[in-house]
């Protein structure tokens, strides 16, 4: 899949690159609705249920967002970018950022729900991402003042199912986020299982 403001993308003339379905692509005009970021690595019937159930709850379709900078691992090739969004061709709508932290999701898409699994929100309510805990209160207050939320799904780790419950929220932040009832969604899958 050919993305060809992919430069602009990187260097920042663009925030956000949307491609539909049909492959069409639009710069910095993100759908509404329900926004479901990770790796897609690949793309899996938990990835495509988790939105179906965050579209229910909001009652608007969600989009997947790839960031092409990760937190963790730096920037992804473009070939790589390319590999990945093409899952996605006549199965849904996918946004490309290079905003890797949800704090700066946030100013991309005001007003979205993210909508996450359990062991993704473990790492955005982790303070070594944002240089300790008052970079990560801060980083809540900024999802906060862009009239954000966090939908979270449970997942099975370690042998058991865990869910927003099971997690440490700061305090103060709880109505930032809502879980995604089990009885909604859940499939006990990860990439990283698939990849092996």
């Amino acid at each position: 899949m050919d993305i060809p403001r992919f430069a602009d993308l990187l260097v920042g003339k663009v925030g956000t690159i949307t491609i539909a379905p049909d492959g069409a692509q639009l710069a910095d005009a993100p759908p509404a609705g329900p926004i479901l970021s990770g790796a897609f690595n690949p793309l899996h019937a938990g990835h495509l249920g988790m939105a179906a159930a965050a579209a229910q709850i909001c009652g608007q379709p969600a989009a997947f967002e790839l960031a092409v900078r990760n937190a963790d691992k730096g920037a992804i090739p473009a070939e790589e970018v390319a590999r990945r969004a093409a899952q996605f061709a006549g199965r849904a709508v996918l946004i490309l950022s290079a905003a890797p932290l949800f704090a700066q999701k946030a100013a991309l898409y005001p007003g979205r729900a993210f909508v996450l699994g359990y062991d993704t929100a473990v790492r955005l309510l982790d303070p070594r991402y944002y240089g300790g805990e008052p970079g990560l209160r801060a980083a809540l207050d900024q999802i906060r003042a862009a009239g954000c939320r966090l939908l979270v799904a449970g997942r099975l780790v370690g042998g058991h199912f865990q869910t927003l419950a099971d997690l440490t929220v700061p305090p103060g932040y709880a109505d930032l986020a809502a879980p995604i009832p089990e009885a909604l969604f859940r499939a006990d899958i990860s990439s990283s299982a698939l990849r092996r």
